[in-house]
């Protein structure tokens, strides 16, 4: 009966806990790291030009047929995708209410070691959200695309990036998303306990590559489009 009430209450103990919310979104940022990774790698295609990308977005749709329905795959990472964004986004909004309420007077002298990234964590995170719903808007449902041509991905990238306010988007949320990634990464490796000192030069040169990588690679597409090396 004690196992039993134990094994109940453990859940809840654990996300009510500030290590267990630092564990959510350390565990969330690294299944949405991995998204982007693929993500990023899907976009390059691009460069190949419409029939590799538009057959690529075709893939995506029919992908584990002929076992899953068309589009169901594609149903299921969006679902784990929006359930590791609310967990992530829910984990940090409490931690940051948390903080305040510990430390009700703020600093008279401001702390100078924390990095850039570190300090406008919140704002990426805020900015980043904001862009999702963006970007589904126009690359998903096709609803701010003014240029919209339904199941012509490889167009419907061109005429997003043909725009300056598109382009100033995407490239301010990379922005974002590059130092959101570069503190993220670090803060995850520290909470799941992979920071020893001996790593400590090599999970941060590792946090500052992909950071780079991924801000170099989804920054190249809108890039290309306005030099008009993708047209």
């Amino acid at each position: 009966m004690a196992l039993a009430t134990r094994t109940r209450t453990s859940a809840p103990s654990l996300w009510g806990s500030t290590i267990g919310k630092k564990t959510v979104m350390a565990v969330t940022g690294l299944i949405m790291l991995g998204y982007l990774v693929v993500h990023m790698l899907g976009n390059l295609k691009i460069f190949f030009g419409a029939d590799e990308f538009n057959g690529y977005a075709h893939w995506l749709r029919t992908l584990g047929s002929p076992f899953l329905h068309h589009e169901w795959a594609l149903w299921i990472v969006r679902v784990v995708l929006l359930a590791a964004v609310v967990a992530h986004a829910v984990s940090a909004y409490q931690l940051s209410r948390r903080d305040i309420k510990a430390r009700p007077v703020t600093y008279v002298h401001k702390r100078r070691r924390a990095s850039y990234a570190t300090r406008t964590m919140r704002w990426g995170g805020i900015i980043l959200g904001l862009f999702i719903v963006w970007h589904l808007l126009d690359l998903t449902t096709l609803t701010v695309n003014e240029r919209a041509w339904a199941g012509h991905p490889y167009e419907n990238v061109l005429a997003t990036f043909s725009t300056w306010y598109g382009n100033t988007l995407y490239i301010v949320a990379m922005a974002a998303l590059g130092l959101h990634v570069r503190h993220g990464f670090w803060s995850a490796a520290q909470t799941l306990g992979a920071g020893r000192a001996r790593r400590e030069r090599t999970l941060k040169t590792l946090a500052n590559g992909l950071a780079v990588v991924l801000f170099t690679g989804f920054v190249s597409v809108p890039v290309a489009v306005m030099t008009g090396m993708v047209n």
